[in-house]
């Protein structure tokens, strides 16, 4: 969705104020306006909304933006509204299940924000292929593309792009996800000859590269991923290059090797356009929905074991305490020697017989020194479970099952934060120095400036949110403190999260510290990243998953060039274009791909819960609110909605939402269901349709 960074909450002579609509399904909406910095309302306090009543709405779709003109007060004293023009349309294309009507047929949305169905008159079917025509059945899916919405018209008219396959059916279910979440499952002809031409010439470009590259190829490489990974961003390589008297002066060479999607994907072609559109990759319960097309994401960007391939490199000169001592970067030729999944990897970290395990031994103590480092200097413990499915052959979910986060998945990650962190220190001093558009000023703290790089950057958490926090793990019987501002400090954070580490509610409070903090985001403006600790972060690390990641690896080859000759800003200005736009784009689009993710994994969990309606489970009270409370499943972490009217039926009284203490409150009993408490639980229903369970007390 796009936002104009010039629009203004300001009223004209009119009246008027330009802002973003949410509609609900029952067909009213509320306009949230940009505020004087025209800022997006996500950031914007939501006080201000404006009602809009269903015959006001003028056709708008959920997401859009839009001008609205106030009508009245209502008698909360609220602004009603009406909508007296879109200026742009968030979406066109949706997802939705058909049904024959007179004269054409009509879809109704899976996005259940959209309060009307579509109409799709026969006379536009007529000319589509027959592998879509003659599969436009009752109870099947399609995506449409939105033509127009006559204002005398009852309802909006489309166009059939595709037809996805029958409800309910598991790969139609995972295409709609990715479709209706603004993705694509498949990429256009023209982008995949592009990418297949690069593997016709792939033998020549090695000859020619190998000219100008560092050639790593006789230092030992490995990969590290999950057991069922096809593409390998990234590789992690072993050289110790000097003895001492014991092991704390020994000195060892590590370097950091990112696939280097830049030599394939250039500026200007298609490739980047569509890798510019799409933003990032998509991990769905079983399977992949690639930023590139495969030839490029598994085969020739990916590093493979046993292949000549083209890297960028971060070395770094570093000792057992994890201190470096000298850091390189260069783009250059690897062969990576082991492909490791993360079960084998812990295997060698942990089995002194293992023929690896000095190797990964010692890249272990070195990621536990850095992690203890970084832990120092303000980094937030966030850890949280992750679920998988273990699925039939028909994609049906047979099992859920938690990841266990191994000794592997750390070092992997210490060593890419160190990556990531180091690139952006020296794109941030090379543009600092060469082009003189800012300087990191540290202050309170907080660390500002203006830098023409592209950074991922996490701000100070909001002062009401963590108010609201501390109020929160005050009355579950716990303590955050709090500066004489109202700030929060990360060491305070982490204090509050090891002291409830095995308490009944420690995940409650996990989750409920997660979204007291800012979303990470990518940016211009070098402000830091307040959750790692770090002053400089980017993204390095996964340019075949990552748009952004692609364009800091341009940006990094330009001011390597860069400090070759001094005089010479061409390459950089190159590499510096449209990093706002790319910016924005590629917040918006992970953003878009967490949902798709998150969507995926609510279907499974309540399919998995559907064939066990009536069984009886244990869980946690994960959220409370003024309707009834959502309880999670210990074991799955499927969660489930108690209604207040079902509770008081059972308990045979009425319960009252508490909001201070996040409970629900017996009238008569003053009996107290709160979040973090233990429950057992009955599944009574499961809604595939709108991905909701429904429990009911024991």
């Amino acid at each position: 969705m796009k936002n104009s960074n010039n629009k203004n909450s300001k009223k004209d002579r009119l009246g008027k104020i330009e802002g973003i609509i949410s509609t609900h399904e029952k067909g009213f909406g509320f306009v949230t306006p940009f505020d004087k910095a025209g800022k997006s309302p996500e950031k914007y306090e939501r006080d201000n909304d404006i009602f809009i009543p269903p015959s006001y709405l003028n056709t708008a779709f959920n997401g859009d933006t839009v001008t609205v003109d106030i009508v009245r007060k209502n008698r909360e004293g609220k602004n009603e509204g009406r909508i007296i023009s879109i200026k742009e349309r968030a979406r066109t294309n949706f997802v939705g299940i058909i049904k024959t009507v007179k004269n054409g047929f009509e879809l109704f949305p899976d996005d259940k924000k959209i309060y009307t169905p579509f109409f799709i008159p026969f006379a536009t079917v007529k000319s589509l292929p027959p592998e879509i025509k003659n599969n436009i059945k009752d109870g099947f899916k399609a995506q449409i593309k939105f033509t127009v919405w006559r204002l005398d018209a009852k309802m909006p008219e489309a166009e059939i792009i595709s037809v996805l396959g029958k409800k309910g059916d598991h790969n139609t279910e995972m295409k709609s996800i990715v479709l209706e979440s603004g993705f694509d499952n498949v990429f256009r002809n023209e982008i995949e000859k592009e990418a297949k031409s690069w593997k016709a010439r792939y033998r020549d470009e090695l000859v020619k590269e190998s000219q100008s590259r560092r050639d790593l190829r006789n230092t030992w490489t490995c990969t590290i991923d999950p057991v069922d990974a096809k593409d390998f961003d990234d590789a992690i390589s072993f050289r110790k290059i000097s003895s001492g008297q014991d092991a704390s002066e020994e000195l060892f060479e590590i370097g950091v090797h990112i696939a280097d999607v830049s030599h394939f994907v250039r500026p200007d072609t298609e490739l980047d356009r569509e890798a510019f559109k799409r933003g990032c990759s998509i991990y769905m319960v079983d399977r992949t929905v690639p930023m590139l097309p495969e030839v490029l994401s598994n085969d020739l960007c990916s590093l493979n074991p046993n292949e000549d391939k083209f890297a960028f490199s971060a070395i770094f000169k570093m000792n057992r305490n994890g201190r470096v001592l000298d850091r390189t970067f260069s783009k250059s030729i690897i062969n990576s020697n082991k492909r490791f999944t993360y079960e084998t990897a812990e295997e060698a970290i942990k089995n002194t017989s293992n023929e690896f395990h000095s190797t990964l031994f010692i890249l272990n103590e070195i990621a536990k020194k850095l992690r203890v480092e970084k832990m120092l200097k303000g980094a937030i413990e966030f850890e949280q479970d992750e679920i998988k499915f273990k699925l039939d052959e028909f994609g049906h979910p047979i099992g859920v099952y938690k990841k266990e986060r191994l000794d592997a998945h750390k070092l992997v990650e210490e060593f890419m934060l160190l990556a990531n962190r180091e690139v952006a220190k020296f794109i941030s001093d090379v543009l600092r120095n060469k082009t003189g558009d800012g300087k990191m000023v540290p202050k309170a703290g907080k660390f500002v400036g203006k830098m023409n790089g592209i950074y991922r950057i996490h701000e100070l958490p909001d002062r009401e949110r963590i108010a609201d926090l501390s109020n929160f793990v005050k009355s579950l019987g716990h303590s955050l403190h709090l500066d004489d501002e109202g700030d929060v400090s990360p060491f305070e954070l982490n204090k509050l999260l090891e002291s409830v580490k095995s308490k009944p509610e420690a995940n409650v409070i996990r989750v409920a510290t997660i979204r007291s903090m800012q979303k990470a985001i990518y940016s211009t403006k070098n402000i830091g990243h307040f959750g790692l600790g770090f002053s400089h972060y980017t993204h390095f690390t996964s340019p075949i998953r990552r748009y952004p990641d692609l364009v800091v690896h341009r940006i990094l080859e330009a001011c390597l060039e860069n400090k070759k000759d001094n005089h010479n800003l061409a390459s950089l200005e190159k590499a510096l274009k449209n990093l706002e736009r790319i910016a924005e784009q590629s917040t918006e689009r992970e953003i878009s791909a967490a949902e798709a993710e998150r969507a995926s994994i609510r279907y499974k969990q309540v399919e998995f819960m559907a064939e066990r309606i009536g069984k009886e489970f244990e869980g946690t009270i994960s959220g409370v609110t003024e309707w009834g409370m959502f309880v999670e499943d210990k074991e799955t972490k499927c969660e489930g909605l108690i209604r207040i009217k079902s509770l008081s039926d059972k308990e045979n009284e009425f319960f009252i939402f508490d909001k201070k203490t996040y409970s629900l409150i017996g009238e008569k009993s003053k009996k107290r269901y709160r979040l973090g408490d233990t429950v057992k639980f009955r599944v009574e229903n499961a809604d595939l349709e709108k991905k909701i369970l429904d429990y009911s007390l024991i």
